[in-house]
This record gives structure tokens, sequence and C-alpha cells, in this order.
């Protein structure tokens, strides 16, 4: 059984930054690929970032580059985005999320097997 926990979602103003984080456990190795996705009332879930094993490789949203990072410590099966000049748009429930023992970056949701519960972020103007 895996566990994903995110944490660190909050309310900040336009131009702020919030720092979320995810961990797992239930599982003695470390998964591949770790991503976030988000998702706002009414819309469908969208890929925000992902990250391979070593931490080398990493893909993001093209709304969110630039502005967004994402980075893991293996040590810790945690990972963790660092969101910097948020904006209203960025408001939505944040997902972590792993894809087991596969190893390509998807973007695709239905690529993901195991997800948190979802953390909201909330940016106001």
């Amino acid at each position: 059984q895996v566990q994903v926990v995110e944490s660190g979602g909050g309310s900040v103003q336009v131009g702020g930054s919030l720092r979320l984080s995810c961990t797992i456990s239930g599982r003695t190795f470390t998964m591949p690929i770790m991503g976030w996705f988000r998702q706002a009332p009414g819309k469908e879930r969208l890929f925000v970032a992902a990250i391979s094993a070593d931490g080398s490789n990493s893909n993001y949203a093209d709304s969110v580059k630039g502005r967004f990072i994402m980075s893991r410590d293996n040590a810790n099966n945690t990972a963790v985005l660092h969101m910097n000049s948020l904006q209203p748009e960025d408001t939505a429930v944040y997902y972590c999320a792993t894809r087991g023992l596969a190893t390509a970056l998807e973007t695709s949701p239905n690529k993901y097997y195991y997800w948190g519960q979802g953390t909201q972020v909330t940016v106001s103007s």
C-alpha cells in the first residue's frame, strides 16, 4: 500500500510564493517519477510538473515554467514544489502523484497510479 500526503498549501497574495511538500510512504524503494497536478473548481485536473528518480530530469507545464521548481529528497521520499510569482490563475487544489515503477515523465493524470488527497492553494489580488 502506497500513501501519498501533500502539505504546504494556503493563501497568498499575487506575486507571493508557496512551498508544497509531498511525502510517499508504504514502500521501501524510491518511486521513479513524482508529479504535481492541479484542479480548479469545475475544471479538469492538469499537469504541473514531474521529476525523475534522481532529480536530473524534470518537466513543467508551459503555464508554470520559470515560476515553479520541483525538487526531491529521496532519502526522505519527499518531493517539493516551489511556487513563485503566484497569480490568481494558479488557484486550485494541488495533488501529488506517483507512477509506481514506471519511468517516463508523463503529463497525463491517467498515467499516475497513486494520489494524495490534495492541498488548496489560493492566490488573491
